[in-house]
């Protein structure tokens, strides 16, 4: 099986930036959807993170409902950018 480098997409970090003391955790503040209608949580670090539901490897049947995901913002969400303890810096386009 080939390993898939996709490049994040980032979004500035705001200033009500809230990760957890770990740096593992964030808050939803918003959802967005991308290029090819999939759903795209953006994260109070300024980070984003794809939430696919395509069972069995993503099972997060909320997303598809305004809702259910209405109902996420707040929450907190493991950002996987945060625990590598990557800086916004980093992924800028050359």
């Amino acid at each position: 099986m080939q390993k898939r480098n996709e490049r994040s997409s980032l979004t500035k970090a705001s200033r009500d930036c809230d990760p957890s003391p770990d740096k593992r955790a964030v808050r939803i503040v918003d959802f967005r959807q991308d290029d090819h209608g999939d759903w795209v949580a953006v994260l109070s670090c300024g980070h984003t993170q794809h939430v696919r539901h395509r069972p069995p490897w993503q099972n997060r049947p909320w997303v598809l409902d305004p809702e259910q995901r209405q109902a996420r913002l707040g929450s907190l969400f493991p950002c996987g950018w945060c625990a590598m303890d990557r800086s916004h810096d980093e992924f800028k386009e050359a």
